[in-house]
């Protein structure tokens, strides 16, 4: 019983020839990922599929939770074997949900195994791939390669030091592995560890703090960056003294919701328009709720599956912070993603605000990120935007993982929007314009990211 076929996912004539004709082959720019520069650089072997494609993979974890699987067979402390038949055992109630056909593109695509996995061929399954995570061809960079990436982006702290980034760029690996600037923890003022990362800053007051910031652009500019990345529970626009709350933080004091906002407003004006200065993307990830369950947290810490989908109204403090850029002149390249698929209509209306040649889609609506990358949430963003801008000047796909194994997720995209632009087609809503039609497919699934980023 094959899952994976050559019309996976593809529902008509036109859809099977755009994905296979000009999308299927194409490179991959993976421009927001989480994986280890260090395992990069190390060329990390793994000792099993289930460290392959389970270890870190917090999804996966939190459906094997919702399946009923105890902590002990998830981040506990038993056997990789043991743990790998508990997701065979629970994989098949997964109907519905993007890890199903996420796991089967992975077992496919590297491993060339055919069979759905589940209890009944766990064993088979268990045997036959880690016979082969022997051969060097499952090393990290060997996946990366394999996967036909052009560029890796990873996602970093202003204190990183970035030498792992320096060593992989000398070593001769194709992929070029840039990094991504994310200041989120400068930001978070009001965190109990937020004296110590100014103490690793070396700032000893607030404009200390912003110059080391900038120059830390410059330091990461130098070294490849093109893009920063921000997480934002909320998005706040309040104006005023940002130096006197710092004092009042580093002093043992607890600013005011009023103060944090401050703070964090003239911060992060002043850091998007460094960005700006460089020509750099800014990436917004708007609405998460993290570490929700403090039992989890306690246990395991963040990243532990536990984060969900926030429901905050953005519109107004979102277009001051991105007019009080837009009318000097500097507000920077931009991707807004949305946690929350009720934000899809209100970013993809605000971007059209902002927009200015010659850039082709300065602004851009992200790609269906963590609890939307899936087929309704990545339909959803593509609707959304073709209703509402440029679907044509979209930048396309993202991992967001922590996997190696985890780029079969742009095969995913690819073929959900060549199916959605086949049906448009089909119906008669967009003619056979086959030199325009390339266009598209190749620029959603390449040539704009390439052009948009100068990868």
């Amino acid at each position: 019983m094959k899952l994976i076929r050559d019309d996976f996912m593809l529902h008509s004539a036109a859809a099977e020839h755009l994905y296979h004709d000009y999308a299927e082959s194409l490179p991959i720019i993976d421009y927001h990922c989480h994986l280890s520069p260090a395992e990069i650089a190390a060329d990390k072997r793994f000792r099993s599929i289930t460290e392959l494609m389970l270890g870190g993979d917090h999804y996966k974890w939190r459906f094997m939770r919702s399946a009923g699987v105890t902590e002990d067979y998830i981040t506990g402390d038993r056997s990789d074997e043991e743990k790998f038949k508990a997701w065979a055992r629970v994989l098949p109630y997964a109907v519905g949900n993007p890890l199903y056909h996420w796991t089967h593109l992975e077992l496919k695509r590297y491993f060339d195994i055919d069979m759905p996995l589940s209890e009944k061929t766990a064993d088979r399954i268990w045997k036959i791939a880690n016979d082969q995570l022997a051969d060097p061809a499952f090393s990290a960079r060997s996946l990366i390669r394999r996967s036909g990436v052009e560029v890796v982006v990873t996602t970093d702290d202003p204190t990183d030091d970035l030498k792992t980034h320096e060593f992989i760029a000398s070593s001769g690996f194709e992929t070029r592995v840039l990094p991504a600037f994310r200041p989120d923890k400068a930001l978070s003022v009001a965190a109990p560890d937020f004296p110590a990362y100014v103490k690793k800053t070396g700032a000893g007051d607030y404009d200390g703090l912003v110059r080391y910031l900038l120059s830390r652009i410059d330091y990461f500019h130098d070294r490849g960056s093109r893009l920063s990345d921000h997480g934002l529970s909320a998005v706040e626009y309040a104006r005023g003294d940002a130096a006197a709350v710092f004092e009042k933080r580093m002093n043992g004091g607890e600013p005011t919701p009023q103060e944090i906002a401050v703070f964090r407003t003239e911060l992060f004006l002043a850091l998007a328009r460094k960005y700006a200065e460089k020509n750099w993307v800014m990436q917004l990830h708007l609405g998460a709720t993290r570490n929700n369950s403090t039992r989890m947290f306690r246990r395991i810490g963040p990243d532990a599956g536990c984060d969900g989908v926030g429901d905050l109204s953005m519109a107004e403090p979102l277009s001051r912070l991105l007019d009080a850029l837009d009318a000097d002149g500097l507000l920077p390249k931009t991707i807004l993603y949305a946690l929350n698929p009720k934000d899809y209509y209100m970013l993809g209306a605000m971007i059209g605000n902002f927009q200015e040649g010659p850039v082709f889609g300065k602004l851009q609506l992200g790609s269906g990120w963590w609890f939307c990358d899936q087929r309704d949430g990545m339909e959803g963003q593509l609707r959304a935007l073709g209703n509402l801008g440029c679907l044509g000047s979209f930048v396309g796909m993202l991992t967001d993982s922590r996997s190696f194994v985890s780029y079969p997720r742009h095969e995913y995209f690819r073929r959900i929007f060549c199916n959605l632009l086949g049906k448009w087609v089909e119906d008669g809503e967009y003619p056979r314009d086959e030199e325009m039609l390339e266009t598209i497919v190749r620029g959603v699934s390449h040539d704009n990211a390439a052009r948009y980023f100068g990868f």
